[in-house]
């Protein structure tokens, strides 16, 4: 099944993503980086962690510190539903849990329908956007979400899961 989704997106020049909502808004992430999707769950704490950073879990034996995407993103107003979950990414070795309002699909878009991140200036920074994905009526943000991760404030993350 996996060698089926390749052949399709080879064919089509496509690029997968999984797409998921932050607030009001879509995002989109490599679709190989992720390495599972969770039902949002009670968290470990670490002490004197930045908010962003809920705690960590076990998986299966393995230490994931789990961020949050809307306090890191300062959307407002944070709720915990059914709809919660955690996206837990594989990247470059490291698993890192990000938790989001809810996942909506995967996609392939071509590159015709993949615009360049607009410039903003300094009042909002977008190095950690690709660009902009359009389907239909929709405008997916493209994360990259490696260059997220792997930030100067992220690496705090290291010392959560350490």
């Amino acid at each position: 099944m996996h060698e089926k989704s390749e052949t399709a997106a080879g064919i089509s020049g496509g690029r997968e993503c999984l797409t998921f909502t932050l607030g009001d808004e879509e995002y989109g992430i490599d679709i190989l980086t992720v390495q599972e999707i969770r039902g949002y769950d009670t968290v470990t704490r670490i002490a004197n962690a930045p908010d962003f950073i809920k705690g960590v879990i076990n998986l299966r034996g393995a230490i994931v510190p789990i961020v949050d995407m809307r306090i890191k993103f300062n959307l407002g107003n944070v709720v915990y539903n059914e709809f919660t979950v955690v996206i837990v990414l594989n990247l470059a070795g490291r698993v890192i849990g990000m938790v989001v309002d809810g996942v909506s699909d995967v996609i392939t878009l071509t590159p015709e329908q993949i615009r360049p991140a607009p410039e903003l200036g300094t009042a909002l920074d977008t190095q950690y956007i690709n660009g902009l994905g359009t389907v239909d009526e929709r405008m997916i943000i493209l994360m990259d979400i490696e260059r997220l991760m792997s930030a100067e404030d992220m690496a705090l993350i290291e010392h959560a899961a350490a």
